[in-house]
C-alpha cells in the first residue's frame, strides 16, 4: 500500500502535567511536496486543571499565559476542519494522537507518521533519536529557531523542527524505499488496519 498524498500536518502538543494531560498548546505546520508550505497554526489552550510546576518549567507556559486562551472545545471545530483526513506527523506521534483524540473525540486519524521510527529506519546507528539530538545531527535546530521564534518544548518550535527532520529524512530516499519507510513509520498499520 502507498500513501496517496504528499500533504501532511506536522503536529505537536504541550500539556498541563496532569494525568492524563490536558493540551495547553497545539501547533500545526503544513508540509506539501516535501517542503514547508508556510501554513502554520498555533493555539494556546486554557485547561480545566492548573498547570503543574514541572510542566511549566519544561515548556515555559504558566497558568497566567493561558488564562484568557480558548478552551479546547472552543477551537475543536477549527482544528477538525484543518486536520480532516490529512495524515499527521509527529515525533513520538502517539503522544499527539492520544492527546488530541482524548480532547476532541470526534477526530479519528487515518495515518500518523512517527519521525522517531522514521529516523531509526533511515538513519540507523545514531547515538540518540530524541528530537533535540536529531535536529543537531541534521543541522536544522537554528533554522527551526528562526522559523518558529521559539525553543525546544514549545509546540511551534517542536512542530517546526519535526517538519524539517521529516523533510530531510524523506528527501534522502525515493520511490518504493520512501513509501515503505512511511508505511513502517505509521503507527496505524495500513497493511493490517490496526494500531501498532
Amino acid at each position: 500500500m502507498v500513501l496517496a498524498t504528499d500533504r501532511f500536518w506536522v503536529v505537536d502538543v504541550e500539556g498541563n502535567g496532569a494525568s492524563p494531560p490536558e493540551i495547553v498548546e497545539l501547533a500545526m505546520i503544513e508540509v506539501s511536496g516535501l517542503r514547508l508550505s508556510g501554513v502554520t497554526h498555533r493555539w494556546l489552550v486554557r485547561p480545566k486543571q492548573a498547570m503543574s510546576p514541572i510542566a511549566s518549567r519544561i515548556h515555559g507556559l504558566s497558568d497566567h499565559d493561558v488564562a484568557d486562551a480558548p478552551s479546547i472545545e472552543d477551537i475543536a471545530d477549527a482544528v477538525l476542519s484543518l486536520l480532516g483526513d490529512i495524515p499527521i506527523i509527529g515525533h513520538s506521534v502517539r503522544v499527539e494522537v492520544d492527546a488530541i483524540s482524548r480532547a476532541i473525540p470526534r477526530w479519528v486519524p487515518r495515518v500518523a507518521v512517527d519521525t522517531l521510527r522514521l529516523a531509526k529506519d533511515l538513519k540507523p546507528g545514531l547515538e540518540s533519536y530524541s528530537l533535540e539530538k536529531l535536529g543537531t545531527a541534521l543541522d536544522r535546530t537554528a533554522e527551526a529557531t528562526e522559523l518558529s521564534n521559539g525553543q525546544h518544548h514549545s509546540a511551534l518550535f517542536d512542530a517546526t523542527l519535526t517538519a524539517l527532520v521529516f523533510i530531510d529524512l524523506l528527501s534522502a530516499v525515493s520511490g518504493s524505499r520512501r513509501s515503505n519507510a512511511l508505511l513502517d513509520a505509521d503507527i496505524f498499520d495500513q497493511r493490517q488496519g490496526s494500531l501498532i
